[in-house]
């Protein structure tokens, strides 16, 4: 035997000592990747415990005034049903379809993870693209509201370390609530409950079990299981659902061949579904802009958002006046557009393949209910064939398209591939229309509480979602007037004040030189009462009391009103300056609620997702208005409000602008039985008509006029074209027999005094009539304002026992002789 060598044991004891520091080189570096890996995947990883408060993003449900459902702002269609009111049926259908364990497992499936490892390894081999999940309904949980929908391994893995931490938290029916409320069923539907409405028509609790087969097959792919798109592939995959349903007990095998058998018929998307408003689209639009200013708009600005925030608002609109406004308005506009001839189609599209969908894709703003947009499709004997959106067809008649342009009837000039909104007349016939040019505004106002009852901003929303009772400044023209009045009122005159009708003349400067104003109509009609001037609207007396009583107070009352902020000049007196309708309406209100402040109100109560008021309008304070009812007098609540004008001087105006209607420019409303305020407006060109005006309990107003201003024809005027609507309007809401005449209500400090209404004197011994054009009349004077000038009464027709009259020379004579104030 040979000894060992001694050196050889040295260099073997270095190549040990090598080999361990690699190794040790090998366990640093893994645990290293290790700890990179293990940060990759938990930074951040989000904290499971938030969503035992989580609330999912819910829609703003909104009501009328009456508790009818009118709209729902929502960017997810979302109702949210408690566990306990998810029917067993539904449950049964999902648990089958998605997670058969769901009630054992403590968050993850290992049987089905395994199974998805092995089916991935060998899609590796078979080109499949997409790898297998294997998810547990707490792992769709998990990765719905707290991770992405990206496709990694990374993602997968935190996503199973939420599930189990999520497991550890909630209870097994918090995470099925939370499952089955948050996951998209196609057609915008979130959850359950919105998916059953959407897509049947009905309520979750009232779904058949091949229905909630159905709906439990979406979520996998809604638009791959679109029974619209893919029949055959909706069918196969809710039968499967129902034969898992019956493989794990949920059903009885002998209702499966049964329930496969039935098709599926889901509902039609309903104008709800679509998120259009069945009226009010303006007035919508005005509550969602004040709704995101006041809560803002998404999840991130708060909890009581617009479209996450789960509100519910009871809006102040009336529907029955809300459809009576947009009726009214829409039939003066269309009436003074066919005056003015056919204009032809309102567009042309392709036909051949597809022409409905291109149709429909026009979205063209017919306005009314019964109007539809029509293509002509062939022109036939006597008239063309129709076609709509929804495949129909129909006739217009060559005697239903007489609207001419040039001379020539639409009939000769219509063509295949017009497209032209029309009307029914008869069963499949049609008559020819045309969407106006003209647009306007109508608002509707309760007097005393700002309550907005209606709001009409032009023909329909779908042409433009322009409001033109919020947003369009136009000039109010002659409605300006009674502010003017009502500064002068304030500052020493009274509507028996005598001011000329005659030539006015200011020097504006060198450049401009000499201006002269003039009446509407022309012409000059001397020494007038203040009540005469505003009745018959005249612009020389108007200019005359401003510049007496000083721009600067004229436009200070303008102010104080919310009319508007404009220059002390005098053409502002006569309407020159811009404002909106719903403005001008309010400041009316004011007049009409006794000079006290009023701030248009859409909406009298927002309520968040748990039914607590966020939001009242109405914060008058009231002490006892709830307490127990004993018999005592009923409470009031203490009006605090700011009294913008002398209430004296508002109602003087609105005594004023009675007789306005009564024998002025908006006479077309004298005969409707009831007290009516009001005042008729007609802008230079004229390029607006206006009439606001209103009774004891409503103000209303509205315009007429191009959006691009243009003349509209010199017979044009607030008389005879805004008058009218105003009529239809209030006489399509309130019916003779529901008309109340109830007076205006003078305020304290107000003395009725007999005059001659047109010399502006009083006058003993005779006592106004009914007679709107009667020589003696009421009228609203303030304490010792009244006028001392008497006119005798008129002498007897017969001969009857001489009375002693004895003349009144102050108030106490009076008080003596009448017994009171009237």
């Amino acid at each position: 035997m040979h000894a060992p060598d001694p050196e050889a044991r040295p260099a073997r004891g270095r190549r040990l000592t090598r080999l361990a520091a690699v190794a040790a080189g090998v366990i640093l570096l893994a645990a290293i990747g290790a700890a990179l890996a293990w940060g990759a995947i938990f930074r951040n990883l989000p904290n499971a415990e938030r969503l035992a408060t989580y609330q999912p993003p819910l829609p703003t449900q909104v009501r009328a005034a009456t508790g009818e459902p009118l709209f729902s702002f929502a960017r997810e269609r979302r109702i949210f049903l408690p566990y306990e009111e998810i029917p067993k049926v539904v449950i049964d259908a999902f648990l089958s379809a998605e997670d058969k364990t769901f009630f054992s497992h403590g968050g993850l499936d290992f049987p089905g993870i395994a199974t998805a490892i092995v089916t991935n390894i060998r899609g590796l081999f078979s080109g499949q693209s997409r790898p297998v999940g294997a998810s547990t309904i707490t792992q769709q949980v998990a990765k719905n509201l707290l991770l992405s929908n990206e496709v990694t391994l990374t993602r997968k893995i935190r996503e199973a370390v939420l599930a189990r931490r999520i497991e550890s938290i909630l209870t097994k029916e918090q995470i099925l609530e939370l499952y089955l409320n948050e996951i998209f069923f196609g057609r915008n539907a979130y959850g359950v409950e919105a998916a059953a409405r959407t897509w049947f028509g009905k309520s979750a609790s009232d779904l058949a079990p091949h229905e909630a087969a159905f709906l439990a097959s979406l979520p996998k792919a809604p638009s791959a299981f679109d029974p619209r798109r893919n029949y055959a592939r909706a069918l196969e995959r809710r039968n499967w659902v129902l034969s898992e349903m019956v493989a794990n007990g949920k059903l009885p095998a002998q209702q499966l061949a049964a329930l496969q058998a039935r098709p599926i018929a889901v509902a039609e998307e309903s104008r709800a579904a679509a998120n259009v408003a069945p009226y009010g689209s303006f007035f919508m639009e005005e509550v969602r802009r004040q709704l995101i200013e006041r809560f803002g708009e998404t999840a991130e600005d708060g909890p009581n958002s617009l479209y996450a925030g789960g509100l519910w608002v009871r809006t102040t609109i009336d529907p029955e006046i809300q459809k009576a406004a947009e009726a009214a308005l829409r039939d003066g506009l269309v009436r003074y557009d066919r005056v003015r001839g056919w204009r032809g189609p309102a567009a042309t599209i392709a036909l051949g393949e597809g022409w409905q969908k291109r149709l429909r894709a026009l979205n063209l703003p017919v306005g009314y209910d019964s109007w539809r947009a029509a293509v002509i499709l062939a022109r036939q004997p006597g008239g063309f064939r129709l076609g709509f959106g929804d495949g129909s067809t129909g006739t217009l008649y060559a005697g239903d398209a007489m609207m001419a342009r040039g001379g020539i009837p639409a009939y000769q000039q219509l063509k295949p591939g017009d497209v032209v909104p029309v009307a029914p007349t008869g069963a499949g016939s049609y008559a020819l229309r045309q969407i106006p040019l003209i647009s306007g505004a109508l608002v509707v106002q309760e007097a005393h509480t700002g309550r907005v009852l209606a709001m009409v901003g032009g023909f329909d929303s779908r042409g433009s979602s322009f409001n033109r009772a919020t947003q369009a400044q136009r000039q109010p023209g002659s409605t300006f007037k009674p502010f003017v009045y009502a500064a002068a009122l304030d500052n020493g005159m009274t509507p028996a004040s005598l001011v000329s009708d005659g030539t006015f003349c200011v020097y504006q400067s060198a450049r401009l030189g000499r201006k002269c104003f003039r009446n509407f109509g022309g012409g000059s009609a001397g020494l007038q009462t203040m009540r005469w001037g505003l009745e018959q609207s005249r612009n020389l007396m108007t200019v005359r009391i401003a510049s007496q009583t000083g721009m600067d107070k004229v436009v200070k009352t303008a102010r104080e009103l919310g009319i508007g902020d404009y220059q002390p000049v005098l053409a502002i007196a006569l309407g020159a300056g811009e404002t909106t309708p719903m403005k001008l309406v309010n400041a009316y209100s004011i007049l009409v609620n006794g000079g006290k402040e009023i701030t248009p109100v859409l909406f009298d109560l927002v309520q968040d997702r748990e039914g607590k008021p966020i939001f009242q309008a109405d914060r008058r304070r009231c002490d006892d208005c709830r307490a127990a009812w004993k018999g005592q007098a009923m409470p009031r609540p203490v009006d605090t409000r700011r009294q913008v004008i002398d209430a004296r001087t508002a109602f003087q105006v609105v005594h004023m602008l009675e007789g306005v209607v009564e024998r002025g420019t908006a006479t077309r409303l004298n005969n409707l039985g009831v007290p009516i305020m009001g005042k008729t407006g007609t802008t230079t060109g004229p390029k607006d008509v206006w009439f606001v005006g209103g009774t004891p309990q409503i103000v209303a107003g509205l315009y007429m006029g191009f959006d691009q201003p243009q003349n509209l024809g010199g017979w044009v005027q607030g008389g005879n074209v805004a008058v009218p609507i105003w009529r239809n309007f209030y006489t399509a809401v309130w019916s003779e027999s529901e008309r109340t005449p109830t007076p205006f209500i003078a305020p304290a400090g107000i003395r009725m005094v007999r005059i001659d209404r047109r010399s502006g004197r009083r006058v003993f011994g005779t006592w106004p009539s009914d007679a709107p054009k009667a020589a003696v009349i009421w009228e609203a004077f303030k304490p010792e304002t009244e006028p001392r000038r008497i006119v005798s009464a008129p002498a007897p027709t017969r001969a009857t026992p001489k009375k002693v009259v004895r003349t009144i020379r102050t108030d106490r004579d009076f008080l003596a002789q009448q017994g009171g104030l009237y």
